[in-house]
């Protein structure tokens, strides 16, 4: 069995260096870091627990909680994506994490739970807007992970550029009726993407009937062709359609495709989030990409630094997004 010892032959750095690593004390240099971080994957090094608890204060458990009104948690594609990359990072340092039954929610239960349970801080995927809890009052390093929070580390999407990169895509193309299915008007990340929308048409001096924005609800696929089946009904339909979450905008496809219309040469389809799937359909997806990799990394890195007492700036940091250009839309040129 590998020991603290073996790791401090490997790496030349004493025993008090490689303790110091193993408990993320903060006056290590990154070098030493990286060189023991390394040793300990190569020997596999896997530290006592029990006695890692006692010397440190610490439980080196990180609670997850998910505050969103699919109810879905890791079983969506951009949420699974967003905490895999958070899981990776804070097991560098050997944290684990604790999952809240979905059911709790963001709850005073929740952080009484929590705090029971003794973790070291929290994690919060939460998109649910102003009925959210005031987390404050309960003094625990906390990170939230999609939508700001006053007074906390936050971690995420540029959602209004994401808009508007959608929207200038578009322009660019020819298209002047430009339709837009929101997420429902009380996340976060659904009002932003609508108002971005907006300023981006207002921009290009587009006008937007009041029935081009239709209500897709919580990024749902049956949202998505709910909201579609409304579009395809008006008598001057849109030549193109921004869909705010990438699920919806396959259930927008699939309903435009049950119409007998085809995707792009008759409605060109953007979508939002680039999960997995987004590229495998057909027409594969044009869509913004959140980088999910980069938000998992820097939600980690705030919160390991709020557990060490580092965490000075609690601004949000703004994650940038990128336009994917595939096949589920062209030019209005080629439509007819």
């Amino acid at each position: 069995m590998t020991t603290i010892y073996d790791i401090a032959k490997k790496t030349g750095y004493s025993i008090t260096t490689v303790s110091k690593v193993l408990n993320d004390y903060p006056n290590v240099s990154e070098k030493a870091k990286a060189k023991v971080l390394a040793a300990v994957e190569e020997l596999g090094y896997t530290p006592n627990s029990s006695a890692r608890t006692l010397a440190t204060n610490k439980s080196w458990m990180i609670g997850v909680v998910f505050a969103e009104h699919l109810g879905v948690g890791m079983a969506h594609p951009f949420f699974s994506e967003v905490i895999e990359s958070f899981k990776k990072h804070v097991e560098l340092y050997n944290y684990d994490l604790l999952f809240v039954s979905r059911k709790m929610g963001l709850k005073e239960e929740t952080y009484r739970h929590l705090k029971h349970r003794g973790v070291d801080g929290v994690v919060v995927v939460q998109s649910l807007g102003d009925d959210a809890l005031d987390f404050t009052e309960f003094n625990m390093p906390t990170v939230f992970i999609d939508m700001p929070e006053k007074g906390a580390h936050a971690v995420y999407s540029d959602n209004k550029q994401g808009s508007t990169l959608a929207v200038d895509y578009l322009y660019g193309l020819g298209h002047r009726k430009i339709a837009h299915i929101t997420g429902a008007q009380t996340m976060y990340t659904a009002v932003e993407r609508a108002k971005g929308f907006e300023l981006a048409m207002e921009k290009h001096n587009l006008s937007i009937p009041s029935k081009y924005i239709v209500d897709g609800g919580y990024y749902s696929y049956e949202g998505g062709r709910e909201a579609m089946f409304r579009l395809l009904s008006l008598t001057d339909r849109p030549t193109a359609v921004f869909v705010s979450g990438d699920e919806m905008a396959l259930g927008a496809i699939k309903v435009i495709k049950e119409a007998g219309l085809r995707v792009p040469e008759d409605i060109s389809v953007i979508g939002f989030d680039d999960i997995p799937l987004a590229k495998h359909v057909d027409p594969p997806l044009t869509t913004v990409k959140q980088d999910k990799e980069l938000i998992g990394h820097q939600s980690a890195a705030l919160l390991l630094d709020e557990i060490n007492e580092l965490g000075k700036n609690r601004n949000g940091k703004v994650i940038p997004v990128q336009l994917i250009k595939r096949q589920s839309c062209m030019s209005v040129d080629h439509m007819w």
